[in-house]
């Protein structure tokens, strides 16, 4: 089965029980029957407010201005606090006409009203054909409507310092096995080295890895919600890291992008980071000096299975209350189909675009000279043909990232293990969808 027919199976299950979900805890069912919105041009000059948690995204903002006197755009990065912005500006009736949001937050923001239906704009509309089909189908929720437009992706791999590898003669794994293997070799030669961190705060990162061992946290079926958040698959990956972390070959006072990240990685106490495709900008611009020293090499698989994970990537969303919806639509589409907007993002601020144009930019064919001239994305889209596509999100995942976190934080610190954070995810789970109204069961 064709990746693309395989992915467009796992939306369509998944947004069809979205929508259920949303008849089941609205009386009105407003999102699901409401006509789309009036997308008439205004008369004059506008300014649209875009959301983003995107490095460089002003610069390209910067590029359409230029070209579009008449409808300006101002970004603004909410990357301190992405979704506390984006709900509070709901809740305050303010929030921007576009705004970027990840692919698993969708559904819980949609349970909240928060989108407005594009699809009476036809440059919007007509854009379907332009996206990878399943990122269109989670965008636009089995195509109910055009509530946000596809922007990245973020398959996974594993980032190396080859040097360091070289240097305790260390072969770079290919398995989750070897992985282990190595940091025990690792540290061994240099008890200051570990092979990388686990951010406990990161649950969007773990999802990623629970993801890669087809743990599917989520299924639909009669009417429910099943949810398996606390899967033997699940399980699996729990217990890897929690040996891990016991054996203290991992750090878990790191967090993803930080500082103190940086810092760890230039004074060479990290030796890899498993990461996703938007992250190579962030090591290439972080740590300048070190150019020809890192790869990229596909995540190390759990034996036979020769899986990959995704972690992240976002849309650009048709927010609610915004005033310009013709020209956030004009705006929007030009943003994430434009070959030389696309370029912009993905040299700036790393994206790896949804849009098919945008998979054949020409830097993504060409070796990256930071990485030693590699053609590192032809590793990122082999990561991606091998994403599991029986993975879904449910409708209360931000609830349940949370109580993930929480639990996993205390396993950091000495409190539980992070099976025990499954659990407290699973609970979390059942009790905010029953909460909502919304029907669900314990799956096995």
């Amino acid at each position: 089965m064709s990746s693309t027919i395989s992915r467009t199976r796992l939306v369509i299950a998944a947004a069809t029980a979205g929508m259920v979900v949303l008849s089941g805890c609205s009386s009105s069912d407003s999102t699901d029957t409401a006509s789309a919105a009036s997308c008439e041009p205004a008369k004059g000059k506008v300014t649209l407010q875009y959301w983003n948690t995107v490095n460089g995204m002003d610069k390209v903002v910067d590029l359409w201005n230029k070209e579009h006197p008449d409808i300006q755009v101002e970004s603004k990065n909410i990357s301190n606090d992405q979704y506390g912005a984006i709900g509070n500006a709901l809740k305050a009736g303010k929030a921007p006409d576009l705004a970027q949001v990840g692919y698993d937050q969708l559904p819980t923001l949609r349970t909240q009203d928060a989108f407005v239906d594009a699809s009476a704009c036809k440059t919007a509309a007509d854009a379907k054909s332009k996206f990878v089909p399943w990122t269109w189908s989670q965008a636009s929720f089995n195509d109910s409507g055009v509530f946000a437009l596809p922007q990245d992706t973020g398959p996974m791999a594993l980032y190396v310092r080859t040097d360091i590898f070289k240097k305790y003669d260390v072969p770079i794994p290919t398995t989750w096995d070897e992985y282990a293997d190595a940091a025990e070799k690792l540290h061994e030669a240099d008890p200051k080295l570990s092979i990388t961190f686990f951010d406990p705060n990161n649950a969007e990162w773990f999802n990623g890895l629970l993801w890669q061992n087809n743990a599917t946290m989520y299924s639909y079926s009669d009417d429910k919600w099943h949810v398996t958040v606390e899967s033997d698959k699940s399980k699996q990956v729990a217990d890897y890291w929690q040996k891990l972390i016991d054996d203290k070959l991992v750090r878990t006072d790191i967090a993803n992008g930080s500082t103190q990240m940086f810092a760890a990685y230039q004074n060479d106490q990290m030796a890899t980071q498993v990461g996703a495709a938007w992250g190579y900008s962030g090591i290439r611009d972080n740590l300048p000096d070190q150019a020809g020293k890192w790869s990229i090499v596909p995540l190390p698989t759990w034996g036979e299975n020769g899986n990959s994970g995704d972690w992240g990537g976002s849309t650009v969303a048709f927010m609610k209350g915004g005033k310009h919806l013709y020209e956030a639509a004009e705006f929007n589409t030009w943003l994430n189909t434009d070959p030389e907007a696309l370029a912009m993002a993905n040299e700036l601020g790393g994206l790896y675009p949804a849009s098919h144009d945008g998979l054949k930019l020409p830097a993504l064919s060409k070796g990256v000279p930071y990485y030693n001239n590699e053609k590192i994305f032809d590793v990122f889209a082999e990561s991606s043909n091998k994403v599991d596509t029986d993975f879904a999100w449910g409708p209360t995942q931000k609830t349940v990232n949370l109580a993930l976190q929480d639990a996993m934080a205390k396993a950091a610190a000495g409190d539980g293990t992070l099976t025990d954070a499954l659990a407290a995810a699973q609970s979390a789970a059942l009790k905010s969808m029953k909460d909502l109204a919304i029907p669900a069961t314990a799956g096995k």
